[in-house]
């Protein structure tokens, strides 16, 4: 077999081969001997039938045959031969020139990974993230553990901002009632906004047992009839209560935690995590600065397929998490959000062209800087792997994820944070 490469431009290239007599002739006795069990011919027992008459009665059959075996084997091993010089992505394009007894020409045109100037990554002034925790910070979060404690206990007095209040209410519009504006005790919570912009407003300064019609308007990008509408709500107040704030005391520690003791280790422990969480944030922070930075002077050509498979993989981690965190399916989100996957697909472009860069960026850095890690590491990562749980796609990762460690722990070495 010998072949032909032409470069069509920086991200594409075309492949002919040709395939002679001697060479293609073994390729179709190969394909018949896996595929013989499908030709019958009288007189013969099925898969019996020798190849010379098989050859003339199934001919285009078995040069069907051989081509689609012997098409990948060769793409590949051309592939191989040249993996110094390039890498194909994407799905390629074939068109058989020529399929006959007496040999195969073929061209395959097939995007490739493109190859670019690597702009500056070393001595970048990137701007500091602040990891910094305050005593404001830590307090603010403790409130927000004391308020997830807190009990509901009704209380005698007008509606205030924050109130649990039951309701029941039906909404009307130009005096006729509409789908979904009536219900009978409600739970509503004044200022989460869970309601038309100006309802939960008008509830404050009322007591149980009050009734009042609330006149709101629904905003102009609400569903459809009722968008822009002015509405009529009756409402009358069953219940207020408030939120009572447990005690913060060493008792309340003890009783949500089995490790601490008091009110200052659980105020320790508190700042402990908001530091872990911003240390995070920090890391993240700046691999996003010196990436948007080492990207802003870096020019590279994308092959469409790499962003087309980009949008992909989005869309499967999407549907993915829909399924194991909330149940549902792909087509009913879209239909909820009343997006179709065409829409998601263009909302997640930019987003997609950012990525693949980001991985050209990082392997070539990871190339010229030989990053790499030990036997040691990777079986140190490898360890907290459960053993059912080591296949393929967890090795990858582990490599994957070890190298880019390394990676952004060399960037941050080498760049200045300011």
């Amino acid at each position: 077999m010998e072949y032909s490469i032409q470069h069509l431009s920086k991200t594409k290239i075309e492949i002919a081969f040709d395939v002679p007599k001697d060479e293609w002739t073994n390729d179709i006795k190969e394909a018949y001997g896996k595929n013989k069990h499908k030709y019958a011919i009288k007189g013969f027992r099925k898969g019996k039938v020798p190849f010379h008459i098989a050859m003339d009665s199934f001919r285009y059959e078995l040069l069907y045959d051989a081509l689609n075996a012997a098409v990948p084997k060769y793409f590949n091993q051309i592939l191989k031969d040249e993996k110094d010089n390039f890498e194909a992505v994407g799905d390629p394009d074939f068109d058989d020139k020529e399929v006959s007894e007496d040999g195969l020409k073929m061209v395959i045109t097939t995007a490739i990974r493109p190859e670019f100037q690597l702009g500056t990554y070393k001595g970048l002034d990137i701007e500091k993230f602040d990891a910094a925790v305050s005593d404001a910070e830590v307090e603010e979060e403790m409130n927000k553990i004391l308020a997830s404690r807190a009990r509901l206990k009704e209380v005698e007095r007008p509606v205030k901002d924050g109130d649990n209040v039951l309701i029941d209410f039906s909404g009307s519009v130009d005096g006729e009632k509409f789908e979904g504006g009536t219900a009978e005790k409600q739970n509503l919570v004044i200022g989460s906004g869970q309601f038309i912009p100006g309802f939960e407003e008008q509830l404050i300064g009322l007591s149980k047992g009050d009734e009042k019609d609330i006149k709101v308007t629904f905003p102009e990008d609400y569903t459809a009839p009722l968008a822009g509408k002015e509405a009529v709500f009756a409402i009358k107040i069953h219940e207020i209560k408030e939120k009572e704030m447990p005690a913060l005391d060493d008792d309340f520690v003890k009783d949500i935690s089995e490790e601490l003791n008091n009110v200052e280790e659980w105020k320790a422990s508190i700042k402990k995590q908001l530091e872990d969480k911003k240390a995070e944030q920090e890391e993240n922070d700046f691999a996003n600065k010196v990436m948007n930075k080492i990207l802003e002077n870096t020019a590279i050509e994308l092959p469409e397929c790499m962003v087309e498979d980009a949008v992909d993989y989005k869309i499967q981690q999407l549907e993915k998490n829909l399924s194991s965190y909330y149940g549902i399916k792909l087509e009913d989100y879209m239909k909820y959000t009343g997006k179709s996957v065409e829409d998601f697909r263009k909302e997640k472009r930019d987003e997609a062209i950012r990525d693949v860069n980001y991985e050209l960026i990082i392997t070539e850095i990871i190339k010229q800087e030989k990053i790499e890690f030990s036997e040691e590491e990777f079986n140190a990562e490898l360890d907290k792997i459960p053993e059912e749980q080591r296949t393929q796609e967890s090795f990858n990762y582990t490599i994957n994820n070890l190298l880019t460690q390394k990676l952004f722990k060399f960037l941050k070495q080498n760049n200045n944070l300011i």
